[in-house]
């Protein structure tokens, strides 16, 4: 008998206008890399980038509402999200969060709207705790949003290591009320997080820890420092252990994913946990290539892609994981859903009118 639970409706995307390809970073920041390198060692071979005067709040916003837009066409025009959850780690300001002002600009009112942390892990959690208050009967239709600006807030342009990775984006999904056996259905999640390894991938200053500007703070201590071995070595262990936790839980083993769909952290991490859930490389889907990694936006962005080309099928039994900072990790099942991602591109705050 079909059980209740949370159901994704609507997909929405927004991404900067501008796409660099490897040989243009490289040429715009004097990198001392190669092209071919850069698409052999991480699979990527452009990413979208911000402008100065776009902020991750106009990505979400237009995500958002985009999002709106698509669940409007398949669900009807009365659903209203009556919560917001933004996950990111590239907020507008430290405070106030951004969601409440996101929420504002889609034209929501006074509904309830927050920040979630969990780097690039933030989708998978957010959709937990989304499936959460629908299920417990507290909210009903929640709108969730990744959404990032790394390369204008955290990224050191010149550090060879981080500024081939990121790139900028946002996607937001809405969800509703449903049953476990219909298309965009969440089943089954799984979380973790490992404090002590923090440093592993951090921004050292800007936080109470340590302020900046400070006389203790060197000057690159804002931006995101990442020990590439440790991140490789820690996202395949964790997001393949909480893989296939959460299969057990739902009742699948890996022959039963039909679609696998991975935080867009990098190519050889992406093909490492796949190799060892034994998911044929058909069944592995994502835009690392065009778009780098958008951190919290990366899983939502893939989702909306596979969703556009058609590539994976409403229904299909779908396996998400994540990791990122933190360190923060989590996997989630779910029947992929029937929705056409609509697409916005992002508007300033003086541009945007609700």
């Amino acid at each position: 008998m079909p059980t209740p639970t949370a159901v994704l409706c609507g997909l929405g995307t927004s991404l900067p206008d501008r796409s660099v390809t490897n040989d243009q970073l490289i040429h715009d920041n004097n990198l001392d890399s190669d092209p071919r390198w850069i698409l052999e060692r991480t699979g990527i071979q452009a990413r979208r980038m911000a402008d100065t005067h776009t902020s991750t709040g106009d990505l979400a916003s237009a995500a958002g509402t985009a999002a709106l837009h698509s669940a409007a066409e398949q669900a009807g025009p009365t659903i209203t999200p009556d919560i917001v959850l933004l996950a990111t780690t590239t907020p507008d300001h430290r405070c106030p969060a951004t969601a409440p002002a996101v929420a504002h600009r889609i034209g929501l009112g006074g509904v309830p709207a927050l920040d979630l942390s969990a780097a690039c892990a933030g989708f998978v959690y957010a959709l937990t705790c989304a499936k959460a208050l629908i299920t417990a009967g507290i909210y009903t239709h929640p709108l969730i949003i990744g959404a990032e600006t790394y390369t204008t807030t955290l990224i050191d342009p010149h550090d060879r290591d981080t500024a081939i990775l990121f790139g900028d984006g946002a996607a937001a999904a809405l969800l509703r009320p449903g049953t476990d056996d219909e298309p965009g259905a969440l089943l089954t999640s799984t979380l973790g997080s490992d404090g002590a390894r923090a440093e592993f991938a951090h921004v050292p200053a800007g936080g109470s820890r340590l302020p900046f500007p400070a006389p203790t703070a060197a000057p690159r201590d804002h931006y995101l420092r990442m020990n590439g071995s440790a991140v490789f070595t820690q996202a395949v262990r964790r997001m393949t252990a909480s893989a296939l936790h959460t299969l057990a839980q739902t009742g699948w083993t890996t022959n039963d994913v039909e679609a696998y769909i991975s935080h867009q952290a990098n190519q050889r991490i992406i093909n490492a946990v796949a190799d060892r859930l034994q998911i044929p490389q058909p069944r592995r889907h994502g835009n690392l290539r065009q778009l780098g990694n958008t951190a919290a936006a990366s899983i939502p962005l893939a989702i909306a892609d596979a969703a556009d080309t058609r590539s994976v099928k409403p229904g299909a039994r779908t396996l998400l994981t994540g990791f990122g900072a933190g360190l923060a990790w989590g996997a989630h099942t779910m029947l992929f859903p029937d929705a056409r991602p609509h697409s916005q591109p992002p508007r300033t705050h003086h541009e945007d009118t609700p």
